[in-house]
C-alpha cells in the first residue's frame, strides 16, 4: 500500500517533469513583467483561495526581496484589503472584488498577473477584462485546460494537471521563476 505522501510526491514528479514546455511561455512572462516595472508601471496580482495566498506571496517577494537586498518592485496583491474585498462584495457582487480594484489603480502599461487553478474564476476573468479596457497587459497562471481565462489574458501558462495541490505547486515555482526573472532582466539580481 503507497502512503499518502510517496502518493504526492510521485503525482508531483510527473507533472513537474511536464514543465518543460512551459518554459518559453514563463520567460516571456518574466520580460512582460520586468518591462512593466522598468518603465515605471506595476504587477497587479490576484486569485481565489490558495491563489490568493499565492498573489501574496508573489507581491511580497517583489515588494521586499527574492535572490538578494535591492530596490523594491511595484507590485500589489488585491486580495489583501478585506475591507475593499467585503464591501465591493457586498455592494456589487463577488465577481467584481477585483476588476474594481484594478480600474482603481490600473494605468496602461501595467501588468494584471491573474492565478486560477481552473482558468475559469469569474472574478479573474472579470479583473482580465478591466485589464484589457485600461490597456494593461493580462498574464493567467492556469491549471486544467487553462478555462475561459486561457484565451481572454494576453498570454497564459498553463499546468497540466487536473489536481488543486499540484497545480498549486507548480504555480508558486513559476512565480518564483517570474520573481527571479524580473530580478535578472533588471539587473538586480
Amino acid at each position: 500500500m503507497t502512503s499518502l505522501f510517496a502518493f504526492n510526491l510521485t503525482e508531483h514528479r510527473t507533472l513537474f517533469v511536464q514543465l518543460d514546455a512551459l518554459e518559453a511561455e514563463v520567460e516571456r512572462a518574466g520580460e512582460t513583467i520586468a518591462r512593466a516595472l522598468e518603465a515605471g508601471g506595476k504587477l497587479l496580482v490576484c486569485g481565489n483561495g490558495g491563489s490568493a495566498a499565492d498573489s501574496q506571496h508573489i507581491a511580497a517577494e517583489l515588494t521586499g526581496r527574492f535572490i538578494r537586498d535591492r530596490r523594491p518592485l511595484a507590485a500589489i496583491a488585491l486580495t489583501t484589503d478585506t475591507s475593499a474585498l467585503t464591501s465591493i462584495a457586498n455592494d456589487y457582487a463577488f465577481d467584481d472584488v477585483f476588476a474594481r480594484p484594478v480600474r482603481a489603480l490600473g494605468r496602461a502599461g501595467d501588468v494584471l498577473l491573474g492565478i486560477s487553478t481552473s482558468g475559469n474564476s469569474a472574478n479573474v476573468l472579470r479583473a482580465v477584462d478591466a485589464a484589457r479596457e485600461l490597456g494593461i497587459t493580462s498574464i493567467g497562471l492556469l491549471g486544467r485546460d487553462g478555462g475561459a481565462l486561457r484565451t481572454r489574458c494576453d498570454q497564459a501558462i498553463v499546468v497540466p494537471s487536473t489536481t488543486t495541490a499540484r497545480i498549486q505547486e507548480a504555480h508558486i515555482l513559476i512565480g518564483h521563476t517570474l520573481c527571479g526573472l524580473v530580478e535578472q532582466k533588471l539587473g538586480l539580481a
